[in-house]
C-alpha cells in the first residue's frame, strides 16, 4: 500500500493541498452567503469574490508559507495558514461589504459580522484537523531518514543536535564525525541525510559535492560566500559561465520609500497601540515605583550609536547583560512584556526619530558588537543598514540564537533588499507572537550531552 501511494505521491499532496485550500474557500462563501445570495449563484458578486480570494489568498499563503506537511512542524503550519486565512477573509469582506453599496459611500455599512466570525472558527478546525491528519499521512509514509552529523566540536555538536532533535520525526541522527577523519566518505555511505555544520569552507565543499554525486540530502550553515553566490546574477561572457556580485546599497527611490514607510506606519501604530502604552506604564509604576521607559545605547548604521527606547522589564541598577532562563532581575510585569513583546512598543519613537527602521537587523548593545566582533570580524557587516524593529533574524530566530545565526540572516536581507520584502517581513512579524520560543532565554548548559564528539586522531587525519 505504501508502495503504490509513493508511485504517486506528488500528485497526491497536490490534490489534497488544493482540496484544503478550497475547502477554505468555500467555508467562506457558503456563510456569507446566508445574507449575501449572489454568492451562491453564477453572478458578477460571486466570480470577483472568488477571483479575489483565490487572488489574496495565494499572496498570503506567499507571505506565510503553504501546507507543507512534512517540511515543518504543524503548529507553525497551522499559525502560518490561520493567518494568512485571517487576512483573507477580512479583505475579501471588506470587497463584498463595498460591493453591497449601491448608492453613495454614506450607505456603506458592516454586515453579516456574526456569520464572518463563525466562517473564521470554521476555517480554524479545517486547518487543525487537515494539518495534524496530513502530517501522520506522511509520516505513515516516510521513515526518519538516517542523519549523519559532520562538525568541529563538541559545541557545534550540541547546537546542531538541538535543532535536530526537535524533528525526530523526520530525522534520527546515527552517527556523529570530525570532518577531519580522512575516512570520512567512506564511513558516510549509508547515510540518507548529512548534516555539515561549521567546518571550513574548503572541507564543506569536497562533502557537498560528494553528496551531490551519491545522491544524499544535505545540509550546511551557510558563510558569507554563499551569500554573496546567492546574491549575484548568472552571465555568459561570450562563451563563459560567470557570477557577477555588484557591490548593493539602497537607491535614493528605496530610501525614500523606506522612510515615508517608516514614518507612516510609526505614527500609525503609534496611535492604534496608545492603550498598551497606557496600562504597560501604569504597570510598571505600580509594581517598583521606578522609571517606566528603559534606555540603552546600541549600534545602527555605520556604527553610530543612538539610546532605544524600552518598556523596562527589570529591577532598576542591575548587571547590564543578556538575559538568562529565569533571570531574578526581570519583573513581574516585565516577563508579561517580554512575553508577547510589549516592551519593544516604545521603539517606534526611535523609528519616527530616523535611529531605526521597522524592518532590518536588530540593534545590539555595544558592548555585544564589540565582544563578536572580535570573535567574528564579519559582524559588523550587518552595521551597513539602518537597525529595525523587525526582521529575517527577529522572526525566524530567537533571543539566544547565535550570533553568526543571526548574521546570515541579516545578510540574507541585506544583501536581496526589496520593498517588497520589507512588507512582506512586517506581515510576517505576526507570527512572532505565536511563538512560544520566540523570546528564549540563554541556558546554562548542564553537562547532559545526548551525543558525544569524538574528534579524530592524528593518524585519522588527512
Amino acid at each position: 500500500m505504501k508502495n503504490n501511494l509513493k508511485k504517486f505521491e506528488t500528485l497526491m499532496w497536490m490534490f489534497i493541498k488544493w482540496f484544503v485550500y478550497i475547502c477554505i474557500m468555500m467555508v467562506f462563501m457558503v456563510q456569507l452567503a446566508k445574507e449575501n445570495e449572489p454568492l451562491m449563484k453564477l453572478s458578477r458578486t460571486m466570480g470577483i469574490t472568488l477571483s479575489t480570494y483565490v487572488v489574496v489568498g495565494l499572496l498570503f499563503l506567499t507571505i506565510y508559507g503553504r501546507y507543507d506537511v512534512g517540511r515543518r512542524k504543524s503548529k507553525p503550519i497551522i499559525f502560518s495558514l490561520a493567518l494568512a486565512t485571517l487576512f483573507t477573509d477580512v479583505i475579501v469582506y471588506l470587497q463584498l461589504m463595498i460591493m453591497n453599496t449601491i448608492t453613495t459611500i454614506d450607505a456603506f455599512k458592516f454586515s453579516s459580522l456574526e456569520h464572518l466570525f463563525v466562517a473564521y472558527i470554521i476555517q480554524l478546525v479545517v486547518i487543525v484537523v487537515a494539518v495534524y491528519a496530513g502530517n501522520e499521512l506522511f509520516f505513515l509514509m516516510h521513515k526518519p531518514q538516517k542523519c549523519y552529523v559532520v562538525t568541529s566540536s563538541q559545541e557545534n555538536l550540541d547546537a546542531v543536535v538541538r535543532v535536530i532533535s526537535k524533528y525526530r520525526k523526520q530525522y534520527e541522527v546515527v552517527e556523529v564525525f570530525d570532518y577531519r577523519d580522512k575516512m570520512l566518505l567512506r564511513k558516510l555511505t549509508e547515510a540518507e541525510t548529512v548534516f555539515l555544520y561549521n567546518i571550513p569552507i574548503q572541507h564543506r565543499c569536497e562533502l557537498v559535492s560528494y553528496c551531490y554525486k551519491t545522491r544524499k540530502n544535505v545540509y550546511f550553515n551557510p558563510e558569507i560566500e554563499d551569500i554573496i553566490e546567492t546574491s549575484s546574477t548568472f552571465y555568459i561572457l561570450d562563451d563563459i559561465s560567470m557570477l557577477n556580485y555588484n557591490v548593493k546599497g539602497l537607491t535614493m527611490e528605496q530610501r525614500i520609500f523606506k522612510r515615508c514607510l517608516d514614518i507612516g506606519l510609526s505614527v500609525i501604530m503609534g496611535i492604534l497601540t496608545s492603550p498598551i502604552w497606557i496600562v504597560s506604564a501604569i504597570a510598571i509604576k505600580v509594581h517598583d515605583g521606578g522609571s517606566i521607559l528603559f534606555k540603552q545605547k546600541r549600534a545602527t548604521i555605520n556604527g553610530r550609536v543612538f539610546e532605544v527606547y524600552k518598556f523596562r522589564t527589570m529591577k532598576e541598577n542591575v548587571d547590564n547583560r543578556s538575559v538568562t532562563e529565569d533571570d531574578d532581575r526581570i519583573t513581574k510585569p516585565g516577563k508579561v512584556l517580554r512575553k508577547f513583546r510589549i516592551d519593544e512598543i516604545p521603539q517606534f519613537l526611535n523609528i519616527l526619530k530616523g535611529d531605526m527602521s521597522f524592518v532590518g537587523p536588530r540593534p545590539e548593545m555595544v558592548e555585544n558588537v564589540e565582544s563578536y566582533t572580535g570573535d567574528l570580524p564579519e559582524f559588523q557587516y550587518r552595521l551597513r543598514v539602518k537597525a529595525g524593529l523587525t526582521g529575517y533574524a527577529q522572526i525566524s530566530g530567537k533571543y539566544n540564537t547565535s550570533p553568526k545565526d543571526k548574521l546570515m540572516m541579516d545578510m540574507m536581507y541585506i544583501e536581496n533588499y526589496n520593498v517588497f520584502k520589507d512588507i512582506q517581513l512586517l506581515f510576517q512579524t505576526a507570527l512572532v507572537l505565536l511563538k512560544a520560543d520566540s523570546t528564549e532565554a540563554f541556558r546554562d548548559e548542564d553537562g547532559n550531552k545526548e551525543y558525544i564528539f569524538v574528534e579524530a586522531k592524528e593518524e585519522e587525519i588527512g
